[in-house]
């Protein structure tokens, strides 16, 4: 992190905390702050070391152009390292501090911080990841996923799977290797539901974290199963290796469909490169690629700074995701302001600003995100890209699939979670 990390690694001195502290000295006047996670050094490193610099990047342009309103958002990133402990005492001070909303990472931090959030009425977002669920605002009011949750990832590889096998997936083979966690297990309700109605035969191979062995489950795979499509639901170290396990044993890639987070050139790059990955198939919630307006602007900054962009920006997939974070949180923000009428606003504002975002697209980065009181996903929309050549090429448009069984399932199981919890 450069000049982020030392200017934040010295709120640490007197602190004894061992994470980031938030108490920068913000221009209380024309500061809004939000609370950041992050995981540069934990098993999703791979992830968080490239979609956080496009968080920031984002932020900083809109700061560089005179701030939201005439207001600076100032996010103060936490490495939590994907683990829970430090999430939550990452939470705790940045509601000290004043944030009016958190960017959560990772599911198993986000399954521990909803309850606070509902609590203290501060919203919070899982984009992508998280409680599936939580797509229900009805039940889950502070919490927002705000891009495909687990269930419509779910729902959509089984339509592309369906799509590329002729139109039906009856009486086919479709094996789910994942990541053995929370997340990994995620959208497990959905394929299986569907795995009845579309009458598909589904067998599961867990990977057990750190998930940096899965020569026992891909051979399962490859030379015992037999599938005819394979969903990969890891992350991490993960997704290059079966990446690379697959083409070993001699099953086509193009017959492979990742969840979004086994779908960056970094997992491309660890399995060997692009000649090894060829016909592999990535579901993303963001554009992958540069040819966007909002990236060519931050590149634009950087150049007017007299400054190279990140190496990150290289690494399109999860440093695109990374700019709609940012660009999401702005939006609620600017509509948050609206609501209270150009003061800072508070964190139920910001909350309710969220849920005024409509048809954004951020030039074309991303699907068409509305979000309302009712729906805190956005309409569920992803979009394959396949590894051709040196890039990742859209074969698909942006789709949903199922979306009747995936609401139904999100509004039941939220609704019988609600009824738990009381």
């Amino acid at each position: 992190m450069t000049r982020r990390t030392n200017r934040i690694a010295a709120l640490l001195l007197g602190a004894g905390l061992g994470f980031v502290a938030f108490g920068v000295a913000q221009a209380a006047d024309k500061t809004i702050l939000i609370g950041m996670q992050c995981d540069r050094t934990g098993p999703t490193q791979v992830v968080g070391t490239k979609l956080c610099p496009g968080t920031h990047d984002y932020i900083d342009l809109v700061n560089s152009q005179g701030g939201v309103d005439g207001w600076k958002i100032d996010a103060e990133e936490v490495d939590n390292a994907y683990k829970v402990p430090p999430a939550i005492e990452e939470y705790e001070h940045a509601k000290q501090q004043g944030a009016v909303g958190i960017m959560i990472f990772g599911t198993p931090q986000t399954e521990a911080l909803n309850q606070r959030l509902e609590q203290d009425k501060i919203p919070g977002t899982s984009p992508g990841f998280g409680i599936a669920a939580s797509a229900d605002g009805k039940y889950y009011p502070y919490l927002f996923p705000i891009a495909a949750n687990y269930w419509s990832q779910g729902a959509a590889a089984i339509k592309f799977a369906s799509d590329q096998l002729g139109g039906s997936l009856k009486g086919k083979k479709i094996a789910y290797i994942f990541y053995d966690n929370p997340a990994g297990h995620e959208p497990l309700p959905i394929i299986q539901a569907l795995a009845k109605t579309q009458e598909f035969e589904l067998q599961t191979f867990a990977v057990p974290p750190p998930g940096v062995d899965v020569s026992s489950q891909v051979l399962a795979i490859a030379q015992q199963y037999r599938p005819d499509f394979v969903i990969d639901h890891t992350f991490g170290k993960s997704p290059a290796l079966i990446i690379k396990a697959l083409k070993e044993n001699g099953y086509p890639l193009n017959k492979v469909v990742a969840l979004v987070w086994a779908s960056g050139e970094a997992d491309i790059t660890d399995a060997g490169g692009w000649d090894v990955a060829q016909g592999y198939n990535t579901m993303q919630f963001a554009g992958a690629g540069e040819n966007y307006p909002i990236i060519k602007a931050i590149q634009d900054m950087y150049k007017k700074r007299g400054e190279a962009p990140p190496a990150a920006m290289q690494a399109t997939v999860y440093y695109n995701r990374g700019v709609e974070q940012g660009a999401v949180w702005v939006a609620a923000i600017r509509n948050a302001l609206k609501l209270s009428h150009g003061q800072k606003p508070t964190p139920t504002q910001v909350k309710d600003g969220f849920e005024m975002i409509h048809n954004f697209t951020l030039g074309g980065l991303m699907p068409p995100l509305t979000v309302t009181a009712a729906d805190h996903e956005g309409g569920g929309w992803v979009r394959i890209f396949q590894v051709k050549g040196d890039h990742l090429d859209a074969v698909t448009p942006w789709y949903r699939a199922y979306r009747n069984m995936v609401v139904d399932k999100e509004d039941k199981t939220a609704e019988q979670m609600a009824a738990k919890s009381n």
